[in-house]
This record gives C-alpha cells, sequence and structure tokens, in this order.
C-alpha cells in the first residue's frame, strides 16, 4: 500500500526529539494518550493539569512505560483567569520556545455551573481558558518554524449549537447540550480566525489546527444524562472508541507534515465516529467569518487577553 492511501497512525508520528509540548488537560483520556505518545516520540512533554496528584499519577504511568520520557507537570485551571495566567506565566519563564500547543482539556454536559470568573462552566472552559492561554503563550511560539497550536473540538459542535452572544453565560435558561455545542462550535470559530490572523503574518511559522476524537470512551461522559447510561452501556462498544484511537487525530494535526493551517481531523469511520485519523469538514456555521471576528472580539473583551497577530 503506498504512503498516500495507507492509513494514519501513531507509528507515522515523526521524531519529536527538540519539540517542547503543553498539552492540557493531560492527566486522563484522551489529552494522557495525546502526551504520553509525543513523549515516547521524544518530545519534552508539559502536562498542564487542574489536579497535581492526578497529574503526577500520569507522569508516573508515562515514565514507567518509557523511563527516559522527558516529562513535567504545570498546574492549570482553565476555569480560572487567574490559574491561567499564572500558568502562563511558568510556562513563559520555563520555556523560551514552544513548539506545540495542544488545547485538548475539556468538560461536558455538565450541569449548570460557573467558572471562578462567573462564565458558564462549559463555554469558560473549553473555549475562554483556551483562548487565554493561547493569547498569552502566542508569542513564544510564533519564531518557532513549524510550531501550531491544535484545539480540540467535538462532534458536539453540530448538536443544537449557536453562539448565544445575546446570553453567552446562559443565564436566562440552561441546556447543557446546548452549552457544551457553543462551546465546541467556539473551539472551531476560534482555530479558523486564529489561522487567519497567523497567515497575514509575515514569514509566519505558525499554523492553528483543529481535530475532533469522534465518539471516545473517556471521563468527559460522565455527565451523560441518566436516561442515555443503559444506550451507552449496550451500544458504546459500537459508538466508541478507546482513548488511544480517539487521540489519534490530534496526534496527526499536531505531528503530520502534510497538515496545513486551518484544517480539521476527525475519525474516518461512518459518521467520523471511531477509525483512523483523516481530513474532515466541519459546519458551515464555523466557517462564517463574522462569527468569527465577532466572538474573537468578545472573547478578548472577557477576557482582557489580547494576541500579537
Amino acid at each position: 500500500m503506498t504512503k498516500k492511501n495507507r492509513k494514519w497512525s501513531q507509528a507515522d508520528i515523526p521524531d519529536q526529539r527538540g519539540r517542547v509540548v503543553v498539552v492540557t488537560g493531560a492527566n486522563t483520556g484522551i489529552g494522557y494518550h495525546t502526551a504520553a505518545a509525543l513523549a515516547y516520540s521524544g518530545a519534552h512533554v508539559v502536562l498542564a493539569v487542574r489536579n497535581l496528584e492526578k497529574g503526577n499519577a500520569a507522569l508516573a504511568r508515562i515514565v514507567a512505560a518509557k523511563p527516559e520520557a522527558d516529562v513535567t507537570l504545570q498546574q492549570l485551571d482553565l476555569g480560572s483567569l487567574a490559574s491561567v495566567r499564572a500558568a502562563a506565566q511558568a510556562l513563559r519563564d520555563a520555556y523560551p520556545r514552544i513548539d506545540l500547543l495542544i488545547n485538548n482539556a475539556g468538560v461536558m454536559w455538565t450541569p449548570k455551573q460557573v467558572t471562578a470568573d462567573g462564565f458558564e462552566l462549559q463555554f469558560g472552559t473549553n473555549h475562554l481558558g483556551h483562548f487565554a492561554l493561547t493569547g498569552l503563550l502566542l508569542d513564544h511560539l510564533l519564531p518557532v518554524r513549524d510550531s501550531r497550536v491544535v484545539t480540540v473540538s467535538s462532534l458536539g459542535h453540530r448538536i443544537r449549537a449557536a453562539i448565544h452572544f445575546e446570553d453567552l453565560q446562559w443565564e436566562r435558561s440552561y441546556s447543557r447540550v446546548g452549552a457544551y455545542g457553543q462551546a465546541k462550535l467556539a473551539n472551531l470559530l476560534f482555530t479558523y480566525e486564529l489561522q487567519r490572523r497567523l497567515a497575514a503574518q509575515d514569514k509566519a511559522n505558525t499554523i492553528a489546527v483543529a481535530a475532533h476524537p469522534g465518539g471516545s470512551n473517556t471521563e468527559l461522559a460522565r455527565n451523560l444524562p441518566g436516561i442515555f447510561q443503559p444506550v451507552k452501556a449496550v451500544l458504546g462498544p459500537l459508538l466508541f472508541q478507546s482513548p488511544e484511537w480517539g487521540a489519534l487525530p490530534t496526534l496527526r494535526a499536531a505531528t503530520d507534515p502534510d497538515v496545513q493551517g486551518g484544517q480539521y481531523y476527525g475519525p474516518d469511520g461512518l459518521g467520523e465516529q471511531r477509525g483512523h485519523p483523516k481530513l474532515v469538514q466541519s459546519s458551515a456555521q464555523s466557517h462564517d467569518e463574522d462569527l468569527q471576528r465577532r466572538l474573537w472580539t468578545v472573547s478578548e473583551e472577557l477576557t482582557g487577553v489580547t494576541f500579537p497577530v
């Protein structure tokens, strides 16, 4: 089978030695397997996690599997802009250059809650926290050849998804599915707007890419409404793939030399639920440039973070 027709797998990750990688939410699930694969491929990987105890356990697992793996921890709570700023400053101090930022962490279908800054939890964590982190770290990526910002979205960006500018924090009414759809749509709008800004830079080194894991059996689904739990128990093996497989679209977006800015990767199986990673298409709404610009402006206002592009 020719390279063009062969399905992409973890074995296709190029040598990552010399690269500095930051992965948010790297203590469990897709984030863990993304970080582990990059560490096994030679990268220096920073596990950016909210819970340091779980982060230390993840680090120990990676090193136990490959003792020479180069892995460190950074505390990061994406639900707190103060924590995001502190983590970004620590990373800036420790790493003059960053090759790869993977915005992976997230929450899904949570009961109504707010972040430390009063944002709806899913929008605040999945989008605004990553928006702020990226803006605060970007100038350490911009000079680095083939540097990338990879943001993990979801099939949920198509489900009851809209940017509710009139009520971004869902104060009037709340839908856990709708709020998740808004957050995951925001991830893509952010990626595409960031890529357009990066491409306008003279001699741009950095690209912005997105990925989604399909249906993956991870802790993210712990807030699945009770009515769906029996369905998951019966159909889970058919609909959900392992987190190792769910990490592959992110890994391809992060490392494949042929990836271009503004692309979106997901599984190649039926409904993009499972399978090998390939280039896929996001919703028409996610490509609305007016929506992208409007969300960017609002995100800057809410976070107080502006970008060097």
